[in-house]
């Protein structure tokens, strides 16, 4: 007669098939956070639109600000990404295997989504109303405004998601794709935000409107690894929890 781990180690552990529609709602769950980080990247229009702004000492929150030309475009950009972000994050919690990091993830990208659409409705004021060029607004004119409050909060509230997300694919062993190239971007995006945050501190602005720039490109993108990841994992195991 053979043992019981003779037979446990002779019989594959197998998880039940996923039911169709979850594997549905994680497909939709992956589009959602896909569909976000192309519309977190909105920003690339100032280079297609005539907008007066330099990125190189401007921040994207500038672009949105009130009175701005083509403010609407950027606050749409933010609040529809902002919405399918929050959407997905509680989705993701409810309908994805209950592990500490993961959830951790899934709750910080709510609140990055949250935080998102208040951002966009929280938009800056500028100094003078009939003034419309943004050279001389400063770099940091968020720090005076309710706009801070929510910036800080989306900027903390995705890291702690991307950190989340990668320490669950490393002690989980999952999600590859993060392991790797979600790691990567991780760490560029971190580098950048030092940058920002040791250059203010500094004389001049060190080119903090590229850095800016950098930092949310690096979120756009770790969004659309993060979808990836989940279609790629639905696809070949079907399941991506």
């Amino acid at each position: 007669m053979p043992t019981e781990q003779q037979q446990a180690a002779a019989t594959p552990d197998e998880s039940p098939p996923t039911p169709r529609w979850k594997r549905m709602l994680r497909w939709l769950i992956a589009l959602l956070i896909a569909l976000a980080g192309l519309g977190y990247s909105s920003w690339v229009l100032e280079f297609l639109l005539p907008i007066p702004s330099d990125p190189t000492n401007t921040f994207l929150s500038q672009l949105a600000e009130k009175g701005a030309p083509f403010r609407w475009v950027f606050t749409t950009g933010d609040t529809v990404s902002g919405t399918m972000l929050a959407v997905a994050g509680i989705s993701g919690l409810l309908l994805f295997s209950r592990r500490r990091y993961s959830n951790i993830g899934w709750i910080a990208l709510m609140c990055f989504g949250i935080s998102t659409i208040a951002d966009a409705q929280f938009s800056l004021s500028q100094p003078d109303p009939n003034k419309h060029v943004y050279s001389d607004t400063g770099l940091f004119p968020q720090l005076h405004q309710i706009h801070a409050l929510t910036s800080t909060l989306a900027v903390f509230s995705i890291y702690i998601a991307m950190v989340a997300f990668s320490v669950a694919a490393f002690k989980y062993r999952r999600w590859p794709i993060l392991r790797h190239t979600g790691l990567w971007i991780l760490i560029v995006g971190a580098v950048v935000t030092a940058w920002m945050m040791i250059a203010d501190n500094l004389p001049g602005n060190y080119g903090l409107g590229i850095a800016q720039r950098i930092q949310v490109g690096a979120m756009s993108l770790w969004l659309i690894v993060l979808a990836v990841q989940i279609v790629v994992a639905e696809r070949d195991r079907g399941t991506a929890g």
